[in-house]
């Protein structure tokens, strides 16, 4: 069960396939370092396979291009040619059903998830036995009745595990008790006054609530640790936007680039309060910002910021071959809005005059949208 709220839901949706996301980009550098080292071993036939299994799981191009020189060389290593996957950037493969991606397995999904605990927590997670890793593990893909049931069991079980508390909570939030969350998050907190989780969840309780005032002075209360931190700042500014007070998370994110320089999490922060109040050549601008910060590092996200700063460029006219190659890029990024994007890239090409390619994704989108009832 979602929460009623749709942009609620939305960024929670968001959030979760960001979990499996990089859960899979962890589990296939895994696979890629015990291929490397069974490779070294000169077992060939396996090592291959742990490199193509990395190959179904991971989107970075960097590791892509990697893992097909890894092939490459067990070819050679191995006397005979190996048939290597190419990287196939093209965006048009919509007319049969999605590739099924490899899933992992339930102990590798609990493996990478807790991977970037500190590691008191994540020690402390793997003595919580089994109720609460199947209620972790529920509560991170979206089953939230299934969570509840199996971490109020692991609870009563581990009568000393104050970590559970929070997760419990978690659910709580997703299934509309608020109350009773909001008594979790908070018996957590006492027992755990720096820790930004905590703040998380109360926050989200509190805006449910519409306690916007409480959630601010709850930050405002914060261990001078949290009191200038990333994570105390973004809530701040998530609090006085959802308290409408728009013009103040504004300055606030504007104050804080300024003294504290890029930030991404601001900057994404930032361009949203700029569209909430028709401020769209900011919005634009600042979510190119943010492309060009992810391209100059490497990174392969910013999927958010590309469709934000496409639509938007859209939306004040511009239809250039750029905005037409950010929606094809989004096709592969964001299956699921594909009949959108393909809309969106006849749009374009009607724009230049193609007739000809407007009315063939035309075609994609319909067939997109047949695909998606």
């Amino acid at each position: 069960k979602w929460k009623k709220d749709a942009q609620g839901s939305e960024a929670l949706e968001e959030r979760l396939k960001e979990k499996l996301r990089k859960t899979r980009e962890i589990l296939a550098r895994k696979r890629t370092q015990e291929g490397r080292e069974i490779m070294d071993s000169e077992y060939y036939e396996a090592a291959e396979e742990s490199f193509r299994l990395a190959l179904e799981l991971t989107e970075n191009p960097e590791l892509i291009e990697e893992l097909r020189g890894l092939l490459e060389d067990i070819g050679h290593r191995s006397g005979e040619k190996q048939a290597v996957p190419v990287f196939d950037p093209s965006h048009l493969k919509e007319e049969g059903p999605e590739r099924a991606r490899p899933e992992p397995t339930d102990d590798e999904y609990f493996a990478a998830l807790c991977s970037g605990l500190p590691q008191p927590v994540r020690k402390e997670f793997y003595q919580y036995g089994m109720s609460f890793r199947q209620g972790y593990l529920a509560l991170n893909e979206g089953n939230f009745e299934l969570a509840a049931e199996k971490l109020l069991q692991a609870m009563e079980e581990n009568p000393e595990g104050s970590f559970i508390a929070i997760e419990l909570a978690a659910a709580y939030l997703n299934l509309e008790r608020y109350q009773e969350a909001r008594a979790l998050a908070e018996r957590f907190l006492r027992a755990h006054p720096d820790s930004p989780q905590g703040y998380q969840i109360l926050c989200e309780v509190l805006w449910a609530m519409q306690e916007f005032d409480k959630a601010l002075e709850l930050l405002d209360a914060c261990p001078n640790i949290l009191s200038e931190s990333l994570p105390v700042l973004l809530l701040q500014g998530e609090t006085l936007l959802k308290a409408q007070r728009l013009e103040e998370s504004e300055r606030l994110y504007e104050r804080e680039l300024k003294s504290q320089g890029w930030q991404p999490d601001i900057a994404l922060s930032l361009a949203r309060i700029y569209e909430l109040q028709g401020k769209k050549e900011e919005a634009r601008d600042m979510y190119g910002k943010l492309l060009a910060e992810c391209r100059a590092c490497g990174s392969t996200g910013g999927t958010i910021a590309k469709q934000r700063f496409s639509d938007l460029s859209l939306e004040l006219g511009e239809y250039s071959y750029k905005v037409l190659e950010l929606y094809l890029s989004l096709v592969q990024e964001d299956p699921s809005r594909r009949a959108d994007y393909y809309q969106k890239i006849s749009r374009i090409y009607a724009a230049q005059g193609n007739d000809t390619e407007a009315r063939r994704f035309e075609g994609f989108a319909r067939q997109a949208q047949r695909e998606s009832i």
